[in-house]
């Protein structure tokens, strides 16, 4: 009887082990953590391993070795505010209409008039940290938010903190930091010790937020302020690049400042990766890093180069929209691949839905998930990425809408109603234009566009009728001494 009770009780235990094994696993997993490094103006071939012989970004090109490079990733937008948003919603900005930096420039006296266009982030809008708070997620923004309507009286009501971000230090609705040296006066980061460099702060923020919510995971959306105007370095690293530009060989990126201001993002993230590797959270931690437009080229005594792109930031060219964009993904990612497939802002949203593993509580976004590619290598199933700009900019653009389909990029522009076509993959610099020898390509291109604009229900600029050309070429001047100053 002993012998027949304790064979019975030896099956019940072996069939409980592997139910209280599955269940401890059950309760063990946990969401991957979420790090989003957004860096401000930084162009495509401001990185070292994208190509730059002068700027130093060792922990950048680690993060690349580590997971995948893309070289052809695209901001959703030639400034900006539009990025930003299109980051947080997954959707363009035509969509949102929310299409310039918040402010934008006033050109009154224009050809054409632009449209009465959102200067905030709409709050039906579901954004990303919403998503992953209601799955559990700690959320926090640090860095620049520059998505309300101005700098006036109730403009916190616009704030992360109302986007879905548990903590918010250092957003508010300026779009650049009045100072990069402690005291920063910025209304929503204390003051820092006297001297204080802004980019390191974000770092220190970004590891007390980790450390915080080590155990649970947590969404950091760091917007660096960096590398924007007012250009500023630590000045033993500036005195490090002054040695290194007067040493041969002459290179076109050449600016001590910008570059030890470019090193400031850099050291942020290994600041990051080394608490991440020391509170032993790196191998569940997703980090993406990239910009939200190209680089600044209004300062050509003190800003970057682009080249081999064309332009920069504010124009209607690559180098206004191509950017660095480099995923890690641990255990899914293979380390060190160069992917080619072209993909932009809105496609981060769905992406990240998809790596951490909620359910996704909204189903329109502009975006596809690169989940499959950064996996499997399995190409994205879409033919072409669109961009909308009805706004003027002294980086050079006029009113603009543009597309890029396979290797082609076609830019209708509305003031005199042209367009233009580029084969990026023989002329990524755009010196060529296509449109008159292969007029079937770019019509097709531009059937394509006009049906995406329909389908967003994308704003148009207008016939201005107060245009005055005279006056327009007078406020032109002046905006672009302006911008000069401002880097906007």
């Amino acid at each position: 009887m002993i012998s027949w009770l304790n064979r019975i009780l030896s099956t019940c235990l072996a069939l409980a082990i592997p139910s209280a094994a599955f269940a401890a696993e059950k309760s063990a997993f946990r969401h991957p953590n979420v790090i989003v490094i957004l860096v401000d103006d930084m162009g495509q071939t401001d990185l070292s391993c994208y190509g730059s012989r002068f700027y130093e970004t060792p922990h950048v090109d680690q993060l690349a070795k580590d997971g995948v490079r893309f070289t052809n990733g695209y901001s959703a937008c030639t400034v900006c505010s539009p990025t930003r948003a299109a980051l947080l919603t997954g959707k363009y900005p035509a969509r949102l209409h929310l299409t310039d930096w918040i402010a934008g420039h006033e050109r009154p006296y224009a050809k054409l008039k632009i449209p009465d266009w959102q200067k905030f982030l709409p709050f039906e809008e579901i954004t990303l940290a919403e998503q992953l708070k209601a799955a559990g997620y700690a959320t926090a923004s640090i860095g620049k938010w520059h998505l309300t309507p101005g700098l006036k009286e109730g403009d916190e009501a616009y704030y992360p903190e109302k986007h879905g971000f548990d903590v918010n230090i250092g957003g508010y609705a300026r779009g650049q930091p009045p100072s990069y040296f402690a005291p920063y006066k910025i209304p929503t980061l204390p003051e820092g010790p006297k001297g204080e460099f802004l980019t390191d702060r974000e770092a220190t923020e970004s590891v007390n937020f980790i450390e915080a919510n080590k155990d649970k995971p947590f969404f950091l959306y760091l917007p660096h302020y960096a590398v924007h105007t007012p250009l500023a370095g630590k000045p033993e690293v500036v005195a490090k690049y002054q040695s290194k530009a007067a040493k041969p060989p002459e290179l076109k990126q050449k600016s001590p400042v910008y570059a030890a201001l470019v090193e400031s993002v850099d050291d942020s993230l290994g600041t990051i990766r080394a608490a991440l590797k020391r509170l032993k959270l790196e191998d569940n931690t997703i980090i993406v890093f990239t910009s939200d437009n190209g680089g600044l080229l209004l300062r050509n005594d003190k800003a970057t180069d682009n080249s081999p792109l064309r332009a920069g930031k504010g124009s209607a060219y690559e180098g206004g929209v191509r950017v660095p964009l480099i995923v890690f993904w641990p255990g899914s990612t293979k380390s060190g691949v160069t992917e080619a497939s072209p993909a932009i802002t809105v496609d981060l949203y769905p992406t990240l839905v998809e790596m951490t593993g909620i359910k996704p509580l909204q189903s329109l976004v502009d975006g596809i998930s690169l989940a499959p590619l950064l996996k499997a290598g399995t190409k994205p199933d879409r033919d072409a990425i669109f961009w909308h700009y009805p706004h003027y900019h002294p980086g050079g653009a006029t009113p603009y809408s543009a597309i890029r389909s396979g290797d082609f990029r076609l830019v209708h522009f509305y003031e005199d109603g042209r367009d233009e076509l580029y084969d990026l993959g023989n002329d990524i610099s755009e010196t060529k234009d296509l449109a008159s020898t292969q007029p079937d390509r770019a019509k097709a291109l531009r059937t394509r566009l006009d049906a995406w604009l329909k389908s967003v229900d994308a704003q148009l600029p207008t016939p201005n009728p107060a245009y005055d050309p005279a006056a327009e070429n007078a406020g032109k001047a002046k905006g672009k001494q302006a911008a000069k100053k401002i880097g906007e």
